[in-house]
């Protein structure tokens, strides 16, 4: 038996989701535009919407956050300290070799 559109329907759950990833994937393609960019109009508008669609993923993510549909879990201290000496040390590296 064949489905037609009207049999198929997505929970909250899956329809926020599937904005999340829509929302995601356009910021890639707009950040990638934004490097191949040669015109300061053309940059400037792909920032503009890369803005907007960030600022949208993030109330996306809020809204998943507050249904209890993506969990986050706590960075642990020592973690977040390695990372910042690690990012630390490639920051120093690259000053140093311009």
């Amino acid at each position: 038996m064949k489905q037609s559109k009207k049999d198929i329907t997505l929970s909250e759950k899956d329809a926020l989701q599937d904005l999340l990833d829509c929302e995601k994937l356009l910021m890639n393609y707009y950040a990638a535009a934004l490097t191949e960019g040669s015109s300061q109009a053309f940059r400037k508008a792909v920032l503009k919407n890369y803005t907007a669609h960030a600022e949208t993923q993030f109330q996306v993510f809020e809204q998943m956050l507050a249904r209890g549909y993506y969990e986050v879990q706590p960075a642990a201290k020592m973690m977040i300290d390695q990372n910042a000496e690690k990012f630390g040390k490639i920051k120093k590296q690259i000053c140093a070799a311009q």
